[in-house]
């Protein structure tokens, strides 16, 4: 008998993500197999506990799913993962923890898109500034754009030794060049992005963080992405759809364009589901197993957009 395909849904929460269940489903797994509460030092057994039942025709259709919120916790999971498998028994692991890996690459991505396109730069020639820098989203996307060559700052609201705590922690981890910096008035804001080539927004939705006061004073801003679907949007003159369309609050409007939340957040969607299917994509035993995390996710999202 053909042997169905199962995904093990890792997560140190006490509940699964529901989108993270629904893309896995709608993504060709024939089971889904939720585990919460999950601690590391469980991982390791596991791991080898789904691969030593299934033979090695039975692994290529086996492979695992790491959630949570916790990014370095899950990128500790996803290796720990790989250490477990005793070759031909390998299995592709996945981790998105938060869907923070998938977003922020599609933020990324199209930002950069934007830049290419409308400046002629790349990542490497801007500094960029990330609101909301200290949260799943916004570590990842400062994680992701240090690593393609931009001066990176991730900001956050109310401490600027969390910020600056987090980027040593993901400087060691993940061999980026992140700064730390606090924003919780105006004026700290304007001192960011007065030399801003790129503003990420990741902040918590509902909330605006950047007034088309503050704005206006960007006044090298070329690009600026809001993932904050909820009303206000978290920078000014922002609309959800928008890929490159005007900042009309921007220092200078004819040169400043957005990136508006439903446009990464269709880019996300199909980089989930790419991604998934790609723990599928096993047809021989000389098929290495996959293991991926945002490093993946970024290289996927720039070939989509």
């Amino acid at each position: 008998m053909a042997k169905r395909s199962i995904l093990h849904m890792f997560d140190p929460m006490p509940q699964n993500s529901p989108f993270d269940v629904n893309m896995a489903l709608d993504a060709g797994f024939d089971m889904l197999v939720p585990y919460n509460n999950v601690r590391l030092d469980s991982i390791h057994r596991l791991v080898q506990d789904a691969i030593f039942s299934r033979g090695p025709s039975g692994v290529r259709k086996t492979a695992i799913f790491i959630g949570g919120r916790d990014l370095n916790l899950a990128m500790n999971m996803l290796n720990t993962s790989k250490l477990a498998m005793v070759p031909p028994f390998e299995i592709s692991v996945f981790a998105d923890p938060s869907g923070a890996f998938t977003t922020a690459a599609a933020l990324v991505a199209l930002v950069e898109k934007q830049l290419q396109e409308k400046h002629s730069k790349q990542l490497k020639d801007c500094k960029a500034v990330v609101f909301g820098g200290t949260g799943p989203v916004g570590v990842a996307t400062g994680v992701i754009a240090s690593l393609a060559g931009a001066d990176t700052v991730i900001v956050d609201h109310l401490s600027l030794g969390a910020a600056t705590d987090l980027a040593d922690e993901f400087n060691r981890l993940c061999g980026s060049s992140l700064t730390g910096a606090v924003a919780s008035s105006d004026q700290q804001k304007t001192d960011l992005i007065s030399d801003a080539d790129i503003i990420f927004c990741t902040a918590k939705a509902g909330i605006q963080v950047l007034s088309p006061d503050v704005l206006k004073t960007a006044k090298q801003l070329k690009v600026a992405g809001d993932v904050n679907a909820v009303p206000p949007p978290g920078i000014a003159g922002i609309k959800a759809k928008d890929q490159g369309e005007p900042l009309i609050h921007a220092a200078d409007s004819s040169s400043a364009v957005g990136v508006g939340p439903l446009a990464v957040g269709n880019i996300k969607y199909q980089l989930q589901h790419g991604l998934l299917k790609s723990l599928l994509e096993r047809k021989s035993e000389q098929d290495k197993p996959v293991y991926l995390d945002f490093r993946e996710a970024y290289s996927f999202a720039r070939k989509i957009v």
